[in-house]
């Protein structure tokens, strides 16, 4: 089976769903290359929102940003995405058409901080009631490294026990369907959202 970008994937399925002028949120900006596209699919009238609990992952992106993107469209927060709620604007709530996750450890950073399984899970508890209707999660998880298989097992769970009448969730593998083999998780909050119908 042909290995596929997951990254890519997931951008192409928000692509379809994001347009100019919507709210969208990286809940691990990380490197940045999330936050440019987000910021890409929404400029320059919409807002983008992201959330690094390190400093050097906010520092990047804000170079990313004022090398090539007006950095009205963008706010960074530098806080856990389990602070979502308190942190996006109430008014916001229920109008994030996109909410990304990217986990584990930052690029090129120190691989002692990950993402950890009771914040990841805290943060999509969130998304998932900020969402609008017809909007969508992505979440890219990697069984593979330290910490990883627990949380990537947590989020599969978490996924299980949504209401199925009001969210769609659907799991694509990188390569077959292998326990390390990294995942996307689509999670999108139903009503008229046809395109993921699909088996996973």
């Amino acid at each position: 089976m042909q290995r596929i970008s997951l990254l890519n994937t997931a951008h192409d399925l928000i692509r379809d769903i994001l347009h100019p002028g919507d709210i969208a949120i990286d809940a691990t900006v990380g490197n940045g290359h999330d936050t440019v596209f987000l910021a890409e699919q929404i400029g320059p009238s919409g807002q983008v929102y992201g959330f690094d609990i390190q400093q050097a992952a906010i520092d990047s992106t804000l170079e990313k940003f004022r090398k090539a993107h007006t950095l009205a469209c963008l706010t960074l927060i530098h806080a856990s995405h389990a602070e979502m709620s308190e942190k996006i604007p109430a008014h916001l709530h229920g109008k994030i058409k996109a909410i990304m996750f990217n986990l584990g450890y930052l690029p090129g950073g120190d691989k002692s901080i990950i993402t950890l399984s009771d914040s990841t899970l805290a943060a999509l508890t969130i998304a998932a009631r900020i969402l609008a209707v017809n909007g969508i999660i992505t979440l890219l998880a990697y069984p593979g490294h330290q910490g990883g298989d627990l949380e990537t097992d947590q989020v599969k769970n978490w996924c299980g026990q949504l209401d199925t009448e009001q969210f769609k969730v659907n799991t694509i593998y990188s390569t077959e369907h292998k326990d390390t083999a990294p995942r996307l998780f689509v999670i999108c909050k139903w009503q008229d959202c046809t395109i993921y119908r699909t088996g996973a």
